[in-house]
């Protein structure tokens, strides 16, 4: 077995085109039927704040699948610690041998899920947006933000948190590394009237956005409603929109925004929701006018997982990284 470090799928696995091309062939795949995908299994660890999921998925062909165990500890940052943390193993799919652990500690996971945003916003923002609105100062707001980069221009970036040292901090980094304006907003609601695409990257337990606060042409990608209890955008959002589009819908209507609208009431159905693949795939078009309202709700899929692990796995291998672990363990013929 081959163990990869943090340090080492740091230096060789960036948030690129590629990592982005990766992950869209994955939902591609996933709506075309080539993924067994089971249901996410949940620890919530409430007393603590916390959480753990275990996401997998098995993309036919592959030589390899992932098992990803990934946490949430919401209250780390005061203890100095990062919110995400967690590994993945892959699996051989001709022997059910593991062949490798990647240590990434939530770093794989913060590169693919950033590579969702982008893909949504690729598909479904206006190509000529000007400012982005960010809800959240953690790491995935910043890995969303680059991301959007690498796909869309624009000119400011607009961001909010409950901590407004943190969105601060947040402004003063991003806007270097962005080289753009990034201003700390004082509200959600300045962030959502003000920005061409919002994106909400928050463990929120109730509602930030706000339907009245909605305007033409605009996009959100929602992401940090992962579980049943958390809620970053009030169900009308979803009622207002022109297009939603999920991840998967079968996933998003037990946890995701999409859950909260149909449960509500306020969405009768899930026939007119989108998955993401279905766009990847060209079977059918995001946004169809500059002044559609869209929005797209992220669950977070094994798939992804998947496909960002493989993708790591052979990116290491080319550069001859990691430690092999002799098991002892012999394929025995019958």
């Amino acid at each position: 077995m081959l163990i990869f470090t943090e340090q080492e799928l740091k230096q060789y696995i960036t948030l690129n085109r590629e990592a982005i091309k990766v992950i869209e062939d994955g939902f591609t795949k996933l709506v075309q039927g080539q993924v067994e995908m089971p249901p996410i299994m949940r620890i919530d660890i409430y007393d603590q704040n916390g959480e753990v999921d275990v996401k997998t998925a098995y993309v036919k062909g592959k030589e390899m699948f992932a098992i990803k165990v990934s946490s949430g500890f919401f209250d780390n940052p005061k203890l100095g610690l990062p919110s995400g943390n967690g590994f993945m193993m892959l699996m051989s799919t001709q022997t059910g041998i593991p062949q490798a652990l990647l240590l990434d500690n939530g770093y794989l996971t913060e590169v693919r899920t950033a590579a969702a945003g982008a893909i949504a916003a690729d598909c479904l923002s206006r190509k000529d947006i000007q400012t982005v609105g960010v809800i959240g100062a953690g790491s995935q707001a910043r890995f969303q933000v680059k991301a959007l980069a690498l796909v869309r221009d624009f000119k400011k970036v607009l961001v909010y948190a409950r901590s407004a040292e943190r969105a601060r901090q947040y402004a003063e980094e991003m806007g270097k590394v962005l080289g753009i304006e990034v201003q700390a907003a004082e509200s959600a609601e300045q962030v959502v009237r003000n920005s061409d695409l919002v994106v909400t990257t928050t463990p929120a337990n109730e509602p930030i956005v706000k339907a009245e606060w909605l305007h033409p042409g605009l996009h959100i990608t929602a992401m940090g409603s992962d579980a049943e209890h958390k809620q970053e955008l009030e169900a009308g959002v979803l009622a207002a929109a022109d297009k939603v589009v999920c991840d998967t819908k079968e996933q998003c209507a037990k946890l995701g925004e999409l859950h909260h609208a149909l449960d509500s009431g306020t969405l009768k159905d899930a026939s007119g929701v989108i998955e993401l693949g279905q766009l990847t795939s060209k079977e059918l078009k995001g946004r169809d006018n500059d002044g559609q309202i869209t929005v797209c709700d992220l669950t977070g899929t094994g798939v992804q997982d998947t496909a960002i692990a493989l993708f790591a796995y052979h990116e290491l291998m080319k550069q001859h990284a990691g430690m092999e672990i002799d098991n002892n363990h012999e394929l025995q013929k019958n």
